[in-house]
This record gives structure tokens, C-alpha cells and sequence, in this order.
């Protein structure tokens, strides 16, 4: 992990509480707490994640993130295109609201 922008990512998000790495099963990085996963990395170009419907159309909407970059109908899942360091900031963000979600901290009873 020689790149800094998917160090800097990895550094960061991988130092939350009950964060760990594991590579992803499609190539990169994928970020879990627990069984879950918060999205991952494709290298220092793409990060892809999953939220509730409502919250990746408003995230699309607020141009934060994009449609998945190959099932753009996919539920929930939406992407953010790594142009350069500038945008690691968003992805971080990105990944930090699927981790402040009810389901990591305990708070939520049902799915």
C-alpha cells in the first residue's frame, strides 16, 4: 500500500473503533465492522458503498456521490470517483456516515 491516497484512507478510517481491513473479494480494501461493510476501495480511484435507498439518492442528488459505477440501479450502492487528493476528504466522510449508521453503534433494534 505504497499510494498515499489509499494509505491516507486506510490510516484513517481502519483507526475507528471496531473498524478492521480485509482485501475485497472484487480487488482493493474493504472496510468492516464486524460482518458488515461500510464500502471499500478500488485502488486510489474508486470507493464504492451501501446505504439505506433514501440516503444514496440524496447523496447522488447532493452530488457527494454517484450511481455504482457498474449497477448504477443497485440498490443503495453508490460510488465516488478518487480523481486526486482533494476528493479523499468525501470519501472518508462517505465511509464515517455509513459508520455513524444505528446498526454499528447498537442503536438499532430491526432491519
Amino acid at each position: 500500500m505504497d499510494d498515499p491516497i489509499t494509505t491516507q484512507i486506510t490510516r484513517e478510517v481502519g483507526a475507528w473503533e471496531g473498524v478492521t481491513t480485509a482485501p475485497h473479494r472484487f480487488g482493493g480494501i474493504e472496510f468492516l465492522v464486524g460482518r458488515r461493510e461500510l464500502g471499500h476501495l478500488h485502488g486510489n480511484s474508486l470507493a464504492d458503498s451501501r446505504f439505506l435507498c433514501a440516503c444514496a439518492k440524496q447523496l447522488v442528488a447532493e452530488q457527494k456521490a454517484q450511481p455504482h459505477h457498474i449497477m448504477p440501479e443497485s440498490p443503495g450502492w453508490v460510488s465516488v470517483v478518487i480523481r486526486d487528493a482533494s476528493d479523499v476528504a468525501n470519501v472518508i466522510a462517505l465511509f464515517r456516515l455509513n459508520y455513524e449508521r444505528p446498526w454499528v453503534s447498537g442503536q438499532a433494534t430491526s432491519r
